[in-house]
């Protein structure tokens, strides 16, 4: 379920149902609350299109081919992730606060970086489907990531249905994240797909 009244116990909250309020004032806390609602999903989607990210990826896993979930050699693993340095990890934990799903992570850095580098990440596919899809559904993104989130939403979709476990259903769900974060061509990943199914030459690619 979206949780759209509350950031977290750090953050704003609405008004306690038990909380004493002046006679005629229910219009205006409705008021007041819908407002607070409206600016934190702003702040939500904006954050987002500047430091969010929809991903796809994939990881050979040819000795686990009997099993159910890798029939095609290869482990699809999704997320959306949001990735902020130490200093502001505040804000990832609102978002984890809001969402209600998800994890913040600490990404150690010891390269020329000058602070660790968190991250919220939802990587459960209930969750993703189940929340973070329909929010972003409703409250559309306004940069490019919004062309990357309806690709994802595609790739979801078809690995909601199992689609992933077949090798043409595989190579749609590959030829659509080649167009999304300015992924490198997986060639090799292709030319593998295409040998299991020879037809597949002729499957319309839908993005």
């Amino acid at each position: 379920m979206l949780r759209y009244s509350s950031f977290g116990d750090s953050c704003i909250r609405e008004n306690d149902s038990d909380s004493i309020l002046p006679y005629g004032s229910d219009n205006s806390s409705a008021a007041d609350n819908q407002q607070e609602r409206l600016i934190k999903i702003g702040w939500i989607t904006g954050f987002v299109d500047g430091e969010g990210c929809f991903s796809i990826h994939f990881v050979r896993q040819p000795e686990r081919a009997t099993r159910k979930g890798y029939r095609t050699g290869f482990q699809v693993a999704h997320e959306f992730v949001v990735t902020q340095g130490a200093k502001s990890v505040e804000c990832l934990h609102m978002l984890r606060g809001f969402f209600g799903v998800g994890r913040v992570y600490l990404n150690r850095r010891f390269d020329n970086h000058k602070e660790h580098l968190f991250q919220f990440v939802v990587a459960k596919r209930s969750d993703l489907l189940q929340t973070i899809i329909p929010f972003f559904q409703e409250h559309p993104l306004r940069t490019s990531k919004r062309n990357d989130f309806v690709k994802f939403v595609k790739c979801m979709r078809l690995m909601e249905t199992n689609e992933h476990l077949t090798a043409s259903g595989l190579l749609r769900i590959v030829e659509i994240t080649q167009t999304m974060n300015h992924c490198k061509p997986r060639t090799e990943m292709i030319r593998i797909l295409r040998d299991y199914t020879p037809d597949t030459d002729s499957l319309p690619v839908k993005i």
